[in-house]
């Protein structure tokens, strides 16, 4: 008798009873078993790294990381391994962003268990699932704009309003909030509004999330980062000269 080799799948949700379900579901199956479960989208890629599985059923909203976040972090340890996001928001703005992330895949938790299980099968068969009450009409239109938005890096200015994307790039950038808010005219109050509002639409919780969310989806090279932190650093050692040259007159 030939012995199936079996999808090696991990589960990231921050409810443990519906990562128990999963887990029952997936481990009832003749050719899938789940290798291990996550509580957040930081534990996520921990786990992705040691265990190597070849899907990922990742949600989109959780604490400390969302899975938004997490996708770019996993392919980038892994290439192999293939993210199928599991989440409540059946709004087309989401899709948009989780592909242009990365993601190969994306189901509503509302879907029956046969959608789950074919979006599994399919995802690590290399192709792409998406749930079928997003799939009518849509998929091709983001399939077909997807690479566009990783070239002007806007693919998940869909879920961000202009001006968010605008702080994000910045923020990511390097500058602080009162040099944003000279930069665009409004008030320190009101970037921090904004930034406030991208962390809370994407799970990002420090400067480094930003950073790393900013060049997966293409709105920072990694040339302009490594300019960034140049230049603030010899601003940084600038202004503490100044600052000694004032103390020396003085």
């Amino acid at each position: 008798m030939v012995k199936l080799n079996k999808i090696r799948v991990l589960v990231a949700d921050d409810h443990a009873i519906l990562r128990a379900g999963l887990r029952m579901l997936i481990d009832a199956q003749p050719d899938m078993t789940v290798i291990g479960e996550a509580h957040d989208g930081t534990q996520a890629v921990e786990m992705a790294q040691e265990t190597k599985p070849e899907v990922v059923l990742l949600d989109v909203t959780m604490p400390v990381s969302g899975g938004l976040h997490a996708i770019g972090e996993i392919i980038r340890h892994n290439p192999a391994t293939r993210v199928l996001l599991l989440t409540m928001h059946a709004e087309p703005a989401y899709l948009r962003t989780a592909l242009a992330a990365g993601a190969a895949g994306y189901v509503l938790k509302k879907s029956v268990d046969a959608d789950l299980l074919s979006a599994i099968r399919t995802v690590q068969r290399g192709l792409r699932y998406v749930d079928p009450e997003l799939a009518s009409g849509l998929f091709q239109e983001v399939v077909g704009s997807e690479a566009a938005g990783n070239k002007e890096g806007g693919g998940e200015s869909k879920i961000l309003s202009e001006r968010e994307r605008q702080v994000l790039k910045l923020v990511a950038e390097g500058f602080s909030s009162r040099e944003i808010a000279n930069r665009i005219y409004v008030s320190i109050k009101t970037v921090e509004t904004y930034r406030g509002r991208f962390a809370e639409k994407l799970g990002l919780k420090t400067r480094a999330d930003v950073v790393q969310y900013a060049l997966n989806v293409g709105l920072l090279s990694a040339e302009k980062f490594s300019f960034s932190r140049r230049t603030n650093s010899s601003s940084s050692n600038d202004s503490k000269s100044l600052r000694a040259k004032r103390t020396i007159r003085k």
